[in-house]
């Protein structure tokens, strides 16, 4: 098992930066996600990770050894894609065995880590099968099995559940947090899917454009995002957003709302006073009206989930989303009188989208 270091790493085509000097210091044993939308670097640090790319500055340490230049096999990696990459010919257990055989491996201790890696899947009756045999979720099973059997320093996981329905993905999911706890192996995990590096990571990396936006836990990022970019990435429905000025120890909205800023918030301390802001609030962080501060808006649009109600509304020119009781069901047109916590309020500087406080 082994530690994995980037240090200043840089990928680029021509004049076309796709990243840009990324630092980031992963434990032996840590499960770490590194998420983003398409095109911002970050399948492409994973697969210059595996040697698959070739990187264009900085330096990859896996444990103590720098890997630059050293090619895939002699790395120690082991990586699942998101196509599964089956040899289609050969069995579920011959596809498990390929890497073992041309490493030299005896059989016995192959049909061994086979056997063991298969009943932790729960792909044991699956061996004589063809992929074309197989579910997709079968089909990742027996992928996530192939690493497993080589025994890898680092396991490296690039967006494996994409090709998967809802279902199958949070059972592949169950299974993938199953395996780290078992194997004890660091991963390193690559989505563009929030709800997947929450539940899995033990530490996040929010990448944008080929930079690291903000690295931490995933309460840390759900509870303190760096910016406006991370608050609307993570959590689901995103973080609401509305331009605010701060005046007299309130913060005020267009259109004349207005709350109480968080009594957390040293107003002195970072300058705050008169300045335009971005506001974030949560969905889920907005309650009955007379519990905290409360916020009015025009009501737009009512969407009942069963366990709960998402409404609409309008404060300004802004429109945002409360997450509520399923009882709270008031009409479009109807003016909603609604509570938020000042404390779970977010605030980010209006020209930089960095947070404040």
């Amino acid at each position: 098992m082994s530690s994995v270091s980037f240090r200043r790493l840089e990928k680029a085509y021509g004049p076309l930066r796709i990243v840009k000097g990324i630092d980031l210091e992963i434990a032996d044993k840590e499960f770490v996600v590194l998420v983003g939308p398409s095109g911002c670097g970050k399948s492409t640090t994973l697969r210059m990770l595996a040697g698959l790319e070739s990187i264009s500055g900085g330096e990859i340490r896996i444990g103590e050894r720098v890997v630059n230049k050293l090619p895939p096999r002699e790395r120690d990696i082991a990586m699942v894609f998101q196509d599964y990459a089956l040899y289609p010919h050969k069995t579920v257990y011959d596809n498990m065995a390929f890497s073992l055989k041309v490493r030299g491996v005896p059989a016995s201790d192959i049909r061994t880590r086979i056997t063991q890696a298969a009943d932790m899947l729960g792909i044991g009756q699956l061996l004589d099968r063809k992929p074309s045999q197989l579910s997709g979720g079968q089909r990742q099973r027996v992928a996530m099995g192939r690493a497993i059997v080589r025994r890898p320093q680092v396991f490296l996981f690039d967006e494996p559940l994409s090709n998967l329905d809802a279902k199958l993905r949070g059972q592949v999911r169950t299974e993938i947090k199953r395996l780290h706890q078992a194997v004890g192996t660091t991963i390193i995990y690559v989505t563009h899917d929030q709800v997947e590096a929450m539940t899995l990571a033990d530490r996040i990396v929010i990448l944008k454009g080929g930079e690291i936006e903000q690295v931490g836990t995933p309460d840390e990022v759900y509870n303190k995002p760096a910016s406006v970019f991370v608050g609307g990435f993570i959590g689901s429905p995103a973080m609401n957003f509305a331009k605010a000025q701060l005046q007299g120890g309130r913060l005020k909205f267009e259109g004349g709302a207005d709350i109480p800023l968080n009594p957390g918030v040293d107003v002195k301390s970072v300058a705050l006073d008169g300045r335009d802001v971005v506001v974030g609030i949560r969905p889920e962080h907005f309650s009955a009206a007379g519990q905290g501060a409360t916020l009015s808006g025009r009501v737009q649009v009512v969407e009942p989930l069963g366990s709960d109600t998402l409404i609409h509304f309008a404060v300004g020119s802004s429109t945002l989303t409360a997450r509520v009781v399923p009882e709270m069901r008031p009409s479009p047109g109807e003016i909603l009188e609604i509570g938020v916590d000042p404390s779970r309020v977010h605030i980010f500087d209006a020209g930089t989208e960095r947070a404040l406080h």
